[in-house]
């Protein structure tokens, strides 16, 4: 029997029970996924045989992850399944009709029967608002008489934003509708809808002209409350169906890219983040919160500077916190928007990236470089700190270059995000336009100046440049322009850039020439389908989930030891996804361990996520998301923690991989340290020896571990516990790009080459144990 004939027959017979369901579910089509999905909604939870039960969930869990299509005639079992499920379940799953409606593969059946059932059923049972953009859409199918009742159930004269929006889809045909019923997602608990819906709805003209009208009415009453002429209660701005209308509304409003959206939003977010009062609550935080949630799908960067601008102004304790964690994702998305992601306002900067402002007798002076830095000059002379005259007489201007610098400050990181993430769609760029707006830009100079680009000089011909060193070349202006990856370059052009890095004291704003490169290698191709490089690690579980939120990805949370999880994120413009398994293995108080697993990449064809070999992942792709694993691994990994030494679990893994040879980041730190070494007092005394830095000190001889800087002393590889300082380093060494492990591992070799200077009490008595 074919997988799809094993789970058909378990979902009928109670006495036949499959031994892997859900591997047969993974294997069947999305047209047999279609035709299963009537039968295991037949099936009631608990009630059947344990293989019926099974494979009815293999069946489900299946239709999460992928697009199940429907024939007609599937498409009407459904319907009928649902209705006579009702009689049993006494509700049902209206959020299975939208996707039936949606993914039938020809033309809809007549279902005006079973639409009318479900309606009549849902509004007697109290569950009609629950799915209300559905309702509508059966509504429809059902015919008009069915449809007015819908629209009249959820009609509030005191909700003018939502009665609205109702009228405007009541005038929509059945079709439109069913494109509503897309994007009927309840908030947190399901998945965000399909972006080919929301373009699809954006594309509506009455829809859009609504998106309009309502956000300017929204953004009317949060300065009609600021002006007090509309009575301030915390979060009660608007209903909990006017945040669902104006959340659907700002989607279609980005989608757009409405030309009128950044004012505003100028307006709405202090508006809504705000209290007209001194009191630390928000005239709508469910608001709020649901224009980050639209964010991390349609960002654009006036909308992330909003939000990290109110993120400073807001009063209330846990909402800084709850944005901080929203703009992790949402600068992830956005990276890979690259139509809107570099888009950068001047701010009144001049050309040199400088800005000044008259404060009196003084001059305030805003300078763009590396940082955005805030001095102050008198007479052309610059001084040393801020003149009490201008905090004394000059408040406004210096709240105003301060608020400068934050803006300017975040515009820079929101572009260097951008600009690594876009390295997953392999974004070009039109020379021109690149030169002029970005390289050209007061303020996006300081970032891409700072970078290699390859330009498309002749055809198949890029020619690369680092334009903080060297002069651009002619080229025709709509040559492409892309950002240089050492994966598409030789090992001597790579060594090449990173000295000249080193030479030119360049710090780049992220790792571009001194990036971690990952291939495929001989055990992946025999795995084919998956990659156990980075299996088997035991690392802190909760600082591994805080690099999953900074990096964007996206996990749940194993509350007991054994349960296991995924960590995915989303690839190439949405077409590839990659998960990383891991389990939770140890709880004890505060902390946790888990293990890592699998590596593996999907790929979405037709709306559905099928599995991929590894050979077939774009190189560019798989690199950087083996490169993410490995930042994970490496960053939490218990080997890396020099206060593991005492015991328990997971002491024999500390000591194996603490010392083992180099993963990718290992090497290249440890290429990073032949060129910085040299340059150091301390040169005389290091050297490099495979994975290990060796330091002479007077007392001992220590070899420093390239990848977790955990430390052993000559002759018996005796080990020595060093707790690095929390900055250590800072300005004593150059680097050429952020690495807070190569910083430690460069405080600890100035530490134990002076070792005779050392004071600590607990170092030295382990120094002298080993000597």
């Amino acid at each position: 029997m074919t997988p799809a004939e094993r789970l058909r027959r378990a979902l009928t017979d109670a006495s036949y029970e499959i031994a892997d369901p859900y591997g047969d579910a993974a294997e069947v089509s999305e047209e047999e996924l279609g035709a299963l999905m009537p039968l295991a909604y037949g099936v009631t939870a608990g009630a059947g045989a344990r293989g019926t039960t099974s494979a009815r969930f293999a069946v489900e869990e299946a239709a999460k992850e992928r697009a199940p299509r429907y024939t007609p005639d599937t498409c009407r079992g459904l319907f009928e399944a649902l209705v006579a499920g009702t009689e049993r379940r006494n509700w049902a799953d209206l959020g299975l009709t939208a996707d039936a409606l949606t993914r039938c593969t020809g033309p809809l059946p007549d279902l005006s029967e079973p639409a009318r059932f479900l309606v009549e059923h849902a509004l007697r049972e109290s569950y009609a608002d629950r799915r209300q953009l559905t309702l509508l859409a059966l509504g429809a199918l059902a015919g008009e008489e069915t449809l007015s009742r819908v629209v009249q159930h959820l009609l509030r004269p005191e909700e003018p934003i939502a009665r609205d929006e109702l009228e405007v889809l009541h005038a929509l045909t059945p079709a439109e509708l069913t494109l509503f019923s897309q994007v009927d997602r309840q908030p947190i608990v399901d998945p965000p809808a399909p972006p080919a819906a929301w373009r699809a709805i954006a594309a509506l003209p009455a829809y859009a002209d609504l998106a309009d009208r309502v956000l300017h009415t929204a953004a009317d009453r949060t300065d009609a409350i600021k002006a007090g002429t509309v009575p301030y209660r915390s979060d009660k701005a608007f209903t909990s169906q006017e945040v669902t209308t104006l959340g659907r509304a700002l989607r279609v409003a980005l989608v757009r890219d409405e030309p009128w959206l950044p004012d505003l939003l100028d307006r709405l977010l202090p508006g809504i983040a705000l209290a007209p009062t001194a009191a630390r609550t928000l005239p709508s935080q469910a608001l709020l919160y649901e224009i980050t949630r639209a964010a991390q799908e349609w960002p654009t960067p006036e909308l992330v500077i909003g939000l990290r601008t109110v993120r400073g102004t807001v009063r209330h304790a846990g909402v800084p916190k709850q944005l901080d964690k929203s703009l992790k994702k949402i600068e992830a998305v956005l990276a890979e928007r690259t139509d809107v992601a570099l888009r950068l306002p001047t701010l009144g900067f001049a050309d040199d990236g400088v800005l000044r402002r008259e404060a009196g007798a003084y001059t305030a002076v805003v300078t763009v470089a590396e940082n955005v830095e805030l001095a102050w000059e008198k007479d052309g002379r610059r001084l040393r700190g801020l003149p009490a005259a201008v905090r004394r007489d000059h408040a406004d201007v210096l709240e105003e270059t301060r608020e400068l610098v934050k803006r300017a400050t975040a515009h820079l990181a929101t572009l260097a995000r951008a600009l690594e993430g876009s390295y997953s769609v392999d974004a070009t760029h039109p020379y021109g336009w690149w030169r002029t707006r970005l390289a050209g830009h007061p303020l996006g100079r300081s970032v891409v100046g700072r970078l290699i680009w390859e330009i498309e000089t002749a055809p198949g011909t890029w020619q690369a440049v680092l334009p903080e060193t060297g002069d651009l070349p002619e080229a025709p202006e709509d040559a492409a322009v892309r950002l240089w990856h050492p994966l598409r370059s030789d090992p001597d052009t790579v060594r090449a850039w990173r000295d000249l890095l080193v030479e030119a004291r360049v710090r780049q704003p992220f790792k571009q020439a001194y990036r971690e490169t990952y291939l495929l290698t001989p055990a992946e191709e025999e795995t084919r389908v998956y990659s156990n490089r980075f299996a088997g690690h035991l690392v802190h579980y909760h600082r591994m989930r805080a690099l999953f939120r900074a990096r964007g990805w996206t996990s749940g949370r194993p509350w007991h030891p054994g349960d296991d999880d995924t960590a995915e994120r989303i690839w190439g413009a949405g077409e590839w996804c990659v998960t990383f398994r891991h389990a939770l293995a140890d709880w004890a108080d505060e902390d946790a361990l888990a293990s890592t697993d699998q590596v593996r990449f999907t790929r979405r064809t037709d709306g559905a996520r099928q599995v991929a070999p590894l050979a077939e992942v774009p190189p560019l792709v798989f690199s950087e998301a083996m490169r993410d694993v490995d930042l994970f691994v490496g960053v939490t990994s218990i080997a890396a923690d020099p206060d593991w030494t005492d015991g328990g679990p997971g002491h024999a893994y500390w000591r194996r991989a603490g010392f083992a040879e180099l993963p990718g980041t290992g090497e290249v730190r440890r290429e990073a340290l032949a060129r910085i070494l040299p340059r150091l007092k301390i040169a005389d005394r290091c050297t490099l020896d495979g994975r290990f830095l060796v330091v002479r000190g007077e007392l001992c001889t220590y070899k420093i571990h390239i990848w977790s800087a955990n430390i052993l002393m000559e002759p018996d590889d005796r080990y020595l516990c060093v707790v690095p300082a929390r900055r250590p380093a800072e300005g004593k060494v150059f680097l050429p790009f952020e690495d807070d492990r190569l910083a430690v591992i460069l405080s600890k070799a100035f530490l134990l080459a002076a070792d005779t200077e050392i004071t600590d009490p607990v170092i030295l008595r382990q120094i002298q144990r080993g000597a």
